[in-house]
């Protein structure tokens, strides 16, 4: 998985599992994809990126369930204020945590849990029931996603353990297009 760089095989991937023939109409463009960033003190992780900068910026056919949702908003049933996200503050975890299982959670876990829905991811749409999917933009994580709902949160991708995917953007809509249970592994 390389976040710096694109490649353009993923890229021609990602086109087709997507079926956008538009000429990149649905596409944010570079321009807004540099003034987003700016915006927020972050540099989106490839081949994310340029997917929205050139092919298609959301679209109605998924993943996820409810179809791929624009860099610069949240789902309908979002929880949060929006404008108390910060992109630019990482994403606090490195394996997944079901905090629903935690019959005495720590202190600080309220504060993290916040972290969680709130620093250094953008959402890419939801499943529905608050189960949302995440694309981490900063931190160790960076350029992987994450399923984040409203009991616990787990990192997509074969080195995690419950998927056969590969990690990152790419994976994640491969396994998607090859219709494929998000969590395959036995």
């Amino acid at each position: 998985m390389n976040t710096d760089q694109v490649d353009p095989v993923e890229l021609a991937a990602l086109r087709a599992a997507f079926d956008v023939d538009d000429g990149g109409e649905s596409a944010l463009g570079w321009e807004a994809v540099h003034a987003f960033e700016a915006e927020h003190g972050i540099l989106l992780p490839e081949p994310y990126r340029t997917f929205v900068a050139e092919i298609s910026d959301g679209s109605h056919s998924g993943p996820p369930e409810y179809g791929l949702i624009s860099v610069a908003e949240l789902p309908d049933d979002w929880g949060g204020e929006p404008q108390e996200r910060d992109l630019s503050r990482p994403f606090p975890l490195a394996e997944a945590w079901t905090w629903e299982d935690e019959a005495d959670p720590a202190e600080d876990a309220a504060e993290i849990l916040e972290q969680v829905y709130d620093h250094g991811s953008i959402v890419l749409g939801t499943d529905g029931c608050a189960l949302n999917w995440h694309l981490i933009v900063t931190g160790p994580h960076r350029g992987h996603i994450w399923m984040i709902s409203d009991v616990g949160a787990a990192p997509f991708g074969a080195q995690f353990g419950f998927t056969t995917a590969e990690p990152g953007f790419a994976g994640w809509v491969r396994h998607w297009a090859e219709s494929k249970p998000w969590y395959d592994a036995a």
